[in-house]
């Protein structure tokens, strides 16, 4: 007799089922349901936070290493550049730090609350150093703002905020394990 594995099982990462169980309870189905949807949510919120690490993470390897997206080859801060408008040493120090910090708290989903404030603080200051949103630049050439109120660096801004709030950085991140530290146990702020 020839023992044949089933094609459709593997012991690998699962996810789990949304599917409700046809012989449950009302009341059972119902939690059921809201526990499913809470997994798909701090799925969804986990997902957010990594993919928002990633571009504060991105910012700071591009502006650092002039890697030709948003910064020039030859441009990093390596190479001389200045990642800031300001051009001062102690800004460019402080915004590159911010951006580093804040790509690698989200990706690791500790100091969420921090990281928010500081990531809102950030984008505010980036929104306001770029007001008025003109359709225009001062040269005549075309800003590329496509909303004059709107703008990407608000929406960052709740965002962070929005993950902080959540605690997104308890899924598929350090953020369970950070709040048992005594120091961040005495501290919620720490969180």
């Amino acid at each position: 007799m020839a023992v044949h594995e089933h094609p459709h099982r593997s012991s690998g990462f699962h996810l789990p089922s949304f599917r409700r169980n046809r012989t449950a309870s009302a009341s059972e189905s119902a939690v059921s349901a809201l526990s499913a949807t809470r997994t798909a949510q701090a799925y969804v919120l986990a997902s957010l936070r990594l993919l928002t690490g990633f571009v504060f993470l991105w910012a700071f390897l591009d502006k650092t290493f002039g890697f030709g997206y948003a910064t020039r080859s030859g441009k990093g801060w390596i190479d001389g550049g200045s990642p800031t408008w300001a051009g001062d040493p102690w800004a460019d120090w402080l915004f590159m730090l911010g951006l580093l910090g804040i790509g690698v708290a989200l990706i690791a989903g500790v100091a969420m609350r921090f990281a928010a404030v500081a990531g809102t603080a950030m984008m505010a200051l980036m929104w306001v150093a770029e007001w008025p949103p003109a359709q225009h630049l001062s040269d005549g050439s075309p800003s590329m703002s496509t909303n004059p109120f709107a703008g990407y660096h608000l929406v960052y801004a709740v965002v962070l905020i929005a993950l902080a709030a959540a605690s997104a950085g308890d899924t598929f991140g350090l953020g369970k394990f950070c709040a048992r530290l005594p120091l961040v146990r005495h501290s919620r702020r720490l969180r």
